[in-house]
């Protein structure tokens, strides 16, 4: 008698859209790694002990590209997720290749993502750390910890 698999029917595997490393001076040498599919964005960490996180994409407020200028020299930018996500409000993708056109496209899927399930901005007001009270219902919380605005 074989045994069932229950695990199987909830785990369902997305194609990768794009994957990189961190970089240094250009090159791929690190153990960070980043990946992202239509759903979510994936953070890895570590050689031997590594931690594992991961982002739904429609909980993305803000994507940010910061680029020095030895980043430029070298094709790499630093692109900063600022989230509504408890454990990583602000994850930052460091030192990546061709980074102008990934904040493209993570842009364009954040996007893409809200719109199918309907997320509005006001919606991710009080996930984002302000925590408030409307009174009014306009979706601008009134009062913000204890203060009337």
């Amino acid at each position: 008698m074989a045994k069932t698999d229950r695990l199987s029917e909830y785990v369902k595997e997305e194609p990768i859209l794009w994957q990189d490393r961190r970089r240094y001076l250009g090159l791929p040498i690190s153990f960070t790694r980043y990946s992202f599919d239509s759903n979510k964005f994936y953070l890895k960490k570590g050689l031997f002990n590594t931690t594992a996180d991961e982002v739904l994409l429609y909980r993305v407020l803000d994507v940010r590209l910061l680029r020095s200028f030895w980043q430029k020299i070298f094709g790499v930018g630093t692109i900063v997720l600022v989230t509504a996500d408890q454990t990583t409000p602000n994850l930052e993708i460091k030192s990546v290749k061709d980074s102008e056109r990934v904040k493209t496209a993570l842009s364009n899927i954040v996007e893409n993502e809200r719109n199918e399930k309907r997320v509005l901005g006001k919606e991710m007001f009080g996930a984002a750390g302000h925590h408030g009270i409307d009174l009014d219902g306009d979706g601008i919380p009134d009062i913000i910890d204890g203060d009337i605005q």
